[in-house]
């Protein structure tokens, strides 16, 4: 709220955020957005709650475009969320959000990653060259994308990774303060844990110790600024023509946060290999994905023709078990 006059819903959003905060909540984008509407109702004459009118919010709403349903359903659902809230606490008698939400039409499937493609990814990570700005880049970007890939991690959780968070001898990260403002333990095997022990090996022997609270991936060597997320993607996005891909009808393009999907689907399918149970694991892999429930992970799981395969042939499995049992 530093330097920013404060117009009719200054306080109520000042309370709204932290209760949210205080639930795990982190808001990032909301907290914004909800201060432009306090901004806007304040630019038009808006002085006190009980002003407020649904013509107000209505020209709000419209005054911040959204060309995608999900990202206009995503700003009425940040209103939605203060406005009943003070109704609730009876600041407000009644919400004067009117806006209804629009209906989101089908989406394309992500695009999965197979092994080779994603060892392909690799390999022309690590043929980025150095530059002034950015030593030791190819090594760097390498080794964050075999992160993302490999244990599927957020890019987040990867660019706020510090080395205190590297537990080489137990072989776990800890991800910190991620999305729902939860800690969680992500333990990685041998052949990662080379990965990891070597990039770090290579970084302190060329520019020196890194602190516990500094950064593990950074181009600034000596201060440790984190690589944003945006210049993590930025880069992806220019490696992708290298890769040659081939994008199946119905698939969307390529991005940053299919590495994420990759991983989930290829742990199912792997369980499905291995005869696990997939159910039964459903639990350890929204834990290790940092989900709150096994329903977001499921957002993940992109029923693929692997996994239809694994999934008959474990059905004939059990079918012919069953009938086998009858006749007995």
């Amino acid at each position: 709220m530093k330097n920013r006059a404060k117009g009719p819903l200054a306080d109520s959003i000042e309370l709204y955020l932290g209760h949210k905060h205080a639930l795990g909540k982190q808001l990032a984008k909301i907290g914004p957005m909800l201060y432009l509407l306090d901004g806007f109702l304040l630019a038009h004459g808006v002085v006190e709650v009980r002003q407020i009118t649904p013509v107000h919010i209505s020209g709000f709403v419209a005054s911040r475009p959204r060309h995608s349903p999900r990202s206009y359903n995503g700003l009425i659902g940040a209103l939605r969320g203060l406005f009943d809230w003070m109704v609730v606490h009876e600041i407000l008698v009644e919400s004067p959000l009117r806006c209804e939400i629009r209906r989101v039409t089908a989406t394309r499937r992500p695009f999965l990653f197979g092994v080779e493609q994603a060892r392909r990814l690799l390999e022309v990570a690590a043929q980025l060259p150095s530059n002034p700005r950015a030593q030791s880049r190819g090594e760097t970007y390498k080794m964050i994308f075999a992160l993302l890939y490999g244990l599927g991690l957020r890019v987040g959780e990867v660019s706020r990774l510090c080395r205190k968070d590297v537990d080489l001898d137990s072989q776990l990260l800890i991800i910190r303060q991620t999305k729902f403002g939860k800690d969680r333990l992500v333990p990685f095997g041998p052949k990662m844990a080379s990965e990891i022990t070597g990039f770090l090996q290579r970084e302190e022997s060329r520019f020196g110790q890194i602190s516990p609270d500094s950064a593990v991936f950074s181009f600034y060597k000596r201060q440790r600024k984190p690589i944003g997320t945006n210049t993590i993607s930025w880069a992806f996005h220019k490696l992708l023509p290298k890769l040659q891909l081939v994008v199946p009808s119905g698939v969307a393009s390529p991005h940053l946060h299919c590495l994420r999907h990759s991983f989930a689907v290829g742990t199912l399918l792997r369980w499905y290999r291995e005869g696990i149970d997939p159910m039964s694991r459903l639990f350890d892999l929204s834990t290790f994905l940092g989900h709150v429930s096994p329903s977001s992970t499921a957002v993940y799981l992109t029923i693929t023709t692997e996994l239809l395969e694994c999934a008959s042939t474990r059905f004939a499995v059990f079918a012919e078990n069953s009938r086998k049992e009858s006749v007995r």
